[in-house]
């Protein structure tokens, strides 16, 4: 069977995952009022050096974005249409503005340009298990495969794959490569990625790696090194916004407040009560509007409770009686 994408209308965030051979092999994530690329949108030019085709922007939406391919005329003020190539990235300590392209002076409507975050079938909910697995897995940067697991972290620099187990170098090299090729399409990461395979001294045993690297990113766009003596492989992919291990880096309590009302919107059972527990820190993340649409969503009334035993990532929820 071909790959489908799924998408979950959640409360705070819409997710999508792509299903093929009755597995999720692609997942993505958005937040509403976000830019993401490939929307467009008017803007205003803020500020550009004589001539130059490089300036900054601000969008109807009061966004900022670093914008190319600005015609030499164009002066300070002026409005005019981009497309944006790459989303605003949070990292701790700072932003990384939204990049985008010069379209036009001028387009009809004043008006960003609504587009639906993802393309595919629309899904009440997924199937259990399935969104879950994935984020857990950004959660702690990190997946399990026969023999070790893989560690993810992000830097300012690059995202870094590190390779940790007990099997032989090679062994543990080429066992790992599935769970990197799962990695890199379920956290939805791009830019600078280095891989820390462990090192392996005959080339004969490199090239056999990089032969499996390269046959497991097949369909994965991006440009790659061939493995160093010190086991390390750079890769280069396009980048569109922040994957989902930059989104836990910069702000995980909200990434943990949007899951626990997605635990909460699946709570079952009898009663008039939806009860969501929660760690302390959560409890100012869950905005009023949120609430409100999750009573609207569950049809009962909506109690938060906090206890400080509850990690950030194992939120509670239940159906009491009044």
């Amino acid at each position: 069977m071909g790959s489908h994408w799924l998408i979950e209308d959640g409360i705070g965030e819409t997710r999508a995952i792509c299903i093929e051979g009755g597995e999720v092999v692609r997942a993505r994530l958005s937040w509403p009022g976000q830019l993401r690329a490939g929307t467009t949108s008017m803007a205003q030019l803020v500020s550009k050096t004589s001539g130059a085709r490089r300036g900054t922007a601000v969008t109807s939406a009061g966004q900022d974005v670093l914008v190319d391919h600005l015609p030499g005329s164009l002066t300070q003020g002026a409005s005019f249409a981009l497309r944006v190539t790459r989303a605003p990235i949070a990292e701790r300590g700072r932003l990384k503005r939204a990049q985008g392209r010069y379209l036009s002076d001028a387009i009809a409507d004043d008006a960003p340009c609504a587009q639906p975050p993802f393309e595919g079938e629309q899904v009440g909910a997924f199937e259990t298990g399935l969104w879950e697995e994935i984020w857990h897995a950004a959660s702690g940067g990190s997946i399990a495969f026969a023999g070790g697991e893989i560690l993810c972290s992000t830097t300012p620099a690059m995202t870094v794959i590190d390779i940790d187990g007990d099997l032989p170098p090679r062994e543990l090299a080429l066992a790992a490569i599935p769970a990197i090729a799962k990695a890199l399409n379920w956290f939805e990461l791009g830019g600078n990625i280095g891989i820390d395979f462990p090192t392996i001294e005959a080339k004969a045993d490199r090239r056999a790696v990089d032969e499996a690297l390269a046959a497991a990113l097949a369909n994965w766009p991006h440009e790659r090194t061939a493995m160093n003596g010190f086991g390390f492989v750079q890769i280069v992919a396009r980048l569109e916004g922040p994957s989902l291990l930059h989104r836990f880096n910069a702000s995980r309590v909200g990434m943990c407040a949007r899951y626990a009302l997605r635990v909460a919107e699946r709570a079952v059972g009898d009663g008039a009560v939806l009860l969501v527990r929660v760690h302390p820190a959560l409890k100012a993340k869950l905005k009023p509007v949120w609430l409100e649409e999750l009573a609207r969503r569950s049809g009962r009334e909506v109690r938060i409770e906090t206890d400080p035993s509850l990690a950030l990532e194992a939120p509670q929820a239940q159906i009491v009686q009044r």
